[in-house]
Order: structure tokens, then sequence, then C-alpha cells
């Protein structure tokens, strides 16, 4: 079958490989549609960054080269003898996190974690190898490619929640690519009644009012953007969200944050910046960051999104085939402000 796998550095084959025999407590997935998540797109600008290279993973047994893909949804093709849950022709969804599974729900992904699709092989190829415990059930009538975008919402699904969002809160999210906009939708299923979107593309703002923003700023339409922030929210934000990744927005994100409000890092920093705590501590602000997302908050999403409380339509801006997933999924992402999430089309692939 053909997959899209990572070799290294701008360098990721469509080639064809062999899916790799199933282990009993497997299933073989029927990939449909897969995403290109930012993530992705960061171990093609400059990985390695989760990919192991030169050395096996020790929670996947993976090893670069590996196909890639960790957000997608399928139709179970087969299921080995140790599989009690599911049969073949079940509708799924990948929770692509893989944990030692030795500590509490909502701390376990933070005792060490993998994922599929980036340490070892996933789903941008036609079949791919899933545990059982990595499943979960979709609605049959619910589009396989809405259910592809499950994985990102079920990262601003957790953000949301480590922000302790209430009903009747304010909202500022620094960046509005494919999760920040996702971060906005999560933030008005949650109840806040002020979402201000903050981001340089003028297009992606757009996007972020389609997704639930209320408001947005562009910093560079304004002479101070958190005294525009402060200024729509009526003094500032209960709970801000960083997903841009960079040195001047983290700390925007604490100087909107009202004291004793809270600033969740969402984003992945692809380099160390500086930090003063003084800024954090004069300010009044928690600080607090996540990654991935627990097991509870991924069946959430599952519901959220199956249900249509949460509409993730609108963040899908292209499907796309295999064979362009380069040029037309990674180079556009990595260029083209007015993309957020490109889908890869798998149903019609061998």
């Amino acid at each position: 079958m053909k997959a899209a796998v990572w070799h290294g550095v701008k360098d990721i084959r469509v080639e064809d490989v062999d899916l790799k025999p199933a282990k009993d407590n497997e299933v073989v997935i029927r990939v449909a549609y897969a995403g290109i998540c930012g993530s992705d797109l960061h171990e093609y600008l400059e990985g390695p960054v989760f990919i192991p290279v030169d050395k096996v993973d020790e929670l996947t047994g993976g090893e670069a080269p590996l196909t890639m893909g960790h957000e997608f949804s399928g139709v179970i093709e087969s299921v080995g003898k140790d599989v009690k849950n599911y049969k073949v022709g079940d509708h799924v969804s990948v929770n692509p996190t893989v944990t030692h599974g030795e500590s509490p729900d909502d701390v376990d992904v933070y005792d060490g974690y993998s994922f599929i699709g980036l340490s070892c092989d996933g789903g941008f190829a036609a079949h791919v190898n899933v545990p059982e415990g990595n499943l979960y059930a979709l609605p049959e009538e619910f589009p396989l490619k809405l259910a592809a975008t499950i994985e990102p919402t079920a990262v601003a699904v957790q953000a949301v929640k480590e922000g302790g969002l209430k009903f009747g809160q304010k909202v500022a999210i620094f960046g509005a690519g494919p999760i920040g906009v996702l971060v906005a939708a999560a933030a008005k299923a949650a109840g806040a009644t002020k979402i201000v979107a903050i981001d340089l593309s003028a297009v992606r703002l757009e996007k972020a009012l389609t997704m639930g923003a209320t408001d947005v700023v562009n910093p560079g339409e304004v002479d101070d953007a958190v005294a525009a922030v402060r200024e729509i929210l009526g003094g500032g934000a209960d709970v801000s969200f960083e997903v841009a990744g960079v040195q001047p927005t983290f700390e925007q994100a604490i100087d909107v944050t009202k004291a004793r409000g809270t600033a969740v890092i969402v984003s992945i920093f692809a380099h160390p910046i500086s930090f003063d705590p003084m800024q954090l501590m004069n300010a009044g602000v928690k600080l607090t960051s996540t990654i991935a997302y627990s097991r509870e908050t991924f069946q959430q999403t599952v519901d959220l999104v199956s249900s249509g409380q949460i509409n993730v339509e609108p963040v899908i801006t292209d499907i796309i085939g295999l064979d362009d997933v380069v040029e037309k999924g990674f180079d556009r992402l990595s260029t083209d402000k007015s993309q957020a999430k490109i889908l890869i089309d798998l149903t019609k692939e061998d």
C-alpha cells in the first residue's frame, strides 16, 4: 500500500510499504480521512521533535522512517483474537496517545507518552494497526470526514478544562491557527460569553469568528494589542490561551489576563524563550500548560463533536489525495495562512 513516510526534514515520501502484522490486541483500520497537524508540520520543517531517530521508541517500538498521521478516522477491517469490544465494520476515532498506563487518567500522559503516527506507523496510509485501548466508537451515521478532526479538538477541549473556564467568563486566544480556532469553538461550548482571537492574519481571524470567537484583534492594526483586548473584555480575560508559540504572545497572554485569572500554554514552542517570573507574580496570574489530553477528555470530545455541540466542519479548508500530501499539504500549510485543517482522503487508496 502507499503511505506518506517521514525520512527526515523536508523529506516525506509517498512510497509503497507493507502493513506490519497486527498484534492480538490490535485491530486493522481501513483509514477514511487523516488530518495534517501542526505537530506534523514541525516534524517536516525542523524535526525530529517526537519522531524516534536512531533508536526504538520505548512505548511504541517504532523508529524512523515511519508512516505519519495521528489525526484519523476509519472503519475496522479485522480484529485480533484478544479484542473484546470492537468488531469488523465499526466506525472509530483513534486516540493516538500511547502511555505507560500506570497513573490516574488526569496525570497519565505526564508520566511519559508517545503518539501513533509520530512514534510508530500512523494513518497516512490506507491501513493501520491500532491497539483496542486507543479506539473510540463513533455513530455509524456520523461523517468520517468530520471524525478526523476529533483529535485536535480534544487538544482544545483539554486546554479549556485546564483553564478552569466557567460559564459567563471571558477569554483571549493568542493565535488563530487550527488549534486556536478550535479553542474558540470549545470555549463557546463551555459557556464563555466573550471570546477574543488575536492574530496577524486577517483570514485566520475570519476563521476564528466562524468557529466561535465574538471579537478579533489584529496586532498589526492597533497601537497596543493588550489594551485593545482588555477594552473589549472590560478589564481583561478570565482565561487566556497561548496558541502561537512565540515570546511576544506568551508575554501578552499574561498581560491580558485578570489578576487571579489563568493563562494556559497550548502551543508547542520550537525554541526556548526567556521568562521573567516577576511579570507573572506582579500580575497575580496563574500559569498552566497542557499537552495532549486525558482519555476522559477524548471521550467527551467524541461526544461533543458527534452530537454537533462543537461544529468542526468550518476548520476543514481542503481535502487532498495522498499523492499530493507534500505539495498541496505540508508546503501549503507552511506558507498559506488561509489553510487551517487539510485532510487527506484515503477512501480511494488500496
